[in-house]
């Protein structure tokens, strides 16, 4: 597998695209006020994951999925905007953010696929609209075409799903170099991988990289992200995608450096229901860069304002 010269450690990180107790978040960032959060753990076989929710709870249902090496704090910024009139769920990916590495090793696509589902039985949401970026996009469609019964619709917020990097049906080995950043998660790497994820690192509230490099650098998440490369697949998506049969909102920046715009244009094209907003100037997390204008497109989707 060959890695581009420049930002290439960055790219693969991006591109790989995870009994209830209180739980203690990390830090806030500056200038996020999500609507009365409830964060808790939930066990899925051993699996302690970190779920928040907002939002009132009889209101319809909102599952977000981050991306790789990311946390549920990726979507600061549409809880805000959405839970007034949404329950907006959203969790750390085994491996990922506080809910740190499974016991059992879940780490395929297709392994999260079944986790999502049992973690939706265990909140007691039968149906919902799901929400995923980069890896979490992958995840989310993979389940809608799995279980069209309990997807009401599907936004895909830059998405994996064509071969990208030379990942097909077979992994790539993991370099030396990116298990060594894996596992140190220095700031000035993540600092680095920022400036290939988003467009502007300008644009995101203060404290932001420094709050990802938190959440990368906590105990065994290091050795869950190589698990998660080792394992991590990419298909010939499309007869998959031809079964997805929630209506699918799929938002994209037209600055990704991760996923090539064009990748939009083929996913939307092989959902037989799909829109396709792009984004000038906005790079591979549009709901970080620009939440207010992605969120409002959000809405305008689910309220059947779209068309």
């Amino acid at each position: 597998m060959k890695f581009p010269k420049s930002g290439g450690l960055a790219l693969l990180l991006a591109a790989a695209l995870g009994a209830c107790a209180p739980e203690t978040p990390p830090a806030p960032v500056a200038g996020t006020a999500p609507a009365a959060p409830v964060t808790r753990t939930i066990d899925i076989d051993g699996a302690q994951i970190r779920v928040r929710e907002e939002g009132p709870a009889d209101a319809p249902a909102i599952v977000l999925l981050h991306g790789f090496t990311m946390s549920l704090e990726s979507w600061d910024g549409w809880a805000e905007h959405l839970s007034d009139d949404y329950r907006i769920v959203r969790y750390d990916l085994l491996g990922h953010g506080m809910t740190g590495p499974d016991p059992l090793t879940r780490y395929a696509p297709d392994e999260r696929v079944e986790v999502l589902g049992r973690l939706l039985d265990a909140l007691g949401i039968e149906r919902a609209t799901l929400g995923g970026n980069s890896f979490g996009g992958l995840v989310a469609w993979r389940f809608a075409a799995a279980h069209p019964e309990r997807v009401e619709r599907l936004i895909l917020v830059d998405s994996g799903a064509y071969s990208i990097y030379g990942v097909t049906e077979n992994p790539v080995p993991v370099p030396d170099a990116m298990r060594g950043y894996l596992l140190a998660a220095p700031l000035a790497g993540v600092q680095a991988s920022a400036t290939q994820i988003y467009a502007d690192p300008a644009r995101l509230p203060a404290g932001r990289i420094e709050q990802i490099r938190e959440m990368m650098a906590r105990p065994g998440n290091g050795e869950a992200f190589i698990g998660h490369l080792e394992e991590f697949v990419l298909p010939d998506p499309e007869p998959d995608l031809a079964r997805v049969a929630a209506p699918t909102l799929i938002l994209w920046g037209e600055e990704d450096r991760v996923i090539p715009l064009d990748h939009a244009r083929r996913i939307a094209a092989a959902i037989p229901d799909a829109r396709l907003v792009t984004y000038p100037g906005v790079g591979h997390a549009p709901q970080e860069e620009i939440p207010a204008r992605t969120a409002a497109d959000v809405r305008a989707f689910l309220e059947g304002r779209d068309r």
